[in-house]
């Protein structure tokens, strides 16, 4: 199953069977509870996660002091900090169970070696970069141009299993919204 889940995520057409099983080899599973943190604001991050199972969310504090929900991760999306762990400085996020989880980690060091010692590994890099820079490019912007309501619709077809899971003042934060606004789209959209 691991294997299959490796051969899933870095998934590209330069990588054999052996790459496969090389990639494996340097990751590590982990289980961890509901509310645990997989990391702290402050910290430095020394590898980055696959999530197997389970609901992590991703937020910052503001500087209020307000908790805002910058990610939501489910089955099978890498969890990682590129800023932190990439100029191995402290990261400015916190990393929170919101189920119970299993995840698949790969240190720093061993990523490393792998991203110069595998052509397919390093091409899988790039690639899942560039998706990942068109992702928060396009989320900023949708931020500033889409209403809440559009936000929200849209979560609701890409990620529809994150309101089973997900509490809602969370999503409201991460729509960039309240709670009592998330409330009332919610039954705008219920009554569509």
């Amino acid at each position: 199953m691991l294997l299959e889940v490796i051969k899933k995520c870095y998934s590209n057409e330069h990588l054999t069977g052996s790459d496969y099983e090389a990639i494996l080899s340097r990751h590590h599973t982990g289980s961890f509870t509901k509310g645990q943190f997989l990391l702290e604001a402050g910290e430095h991050l020394n590898c980055y996660y696959i999530l197997l199972q389970g609901t992590v969310m991703g937020f910052v504090n503001n500087a209020n002091g307000n908790q805002i929900t910058i990610n939501l991760y489910n089955d099978f999306d890498v969890v990682i900090d590129v800023n932190a762990l990439f100029q191995r400085k402290k990261t400015v996020e916190n990393w929170q169970c919101l189920t119970d989880c299993t995840l698949l980690s790969i240190a720093f060091e061993d990523f490393q070696e792998l991203f110069h010692s595998i052509y397919g590994f390093r091409e899988w890099g790039r690639t899942w970069m560039a998706n990942a820079l068109f992702q928060m490019k396009e989320r900023s912007i949708e931020m500033l141009t889409l209403s809440a309501k559009e936000r929200y619709v849209k979560l609701m077809e890409q990620k529809p299993y994150m309101f089973h899971t997900v509490p809602l003042k969370y999503i409201a934060s991460y729509l960039g919204v309240t709670d009592t606004s998330l409330s009332r789209i919610r039954k705008e959209y219920k009554d569509l």
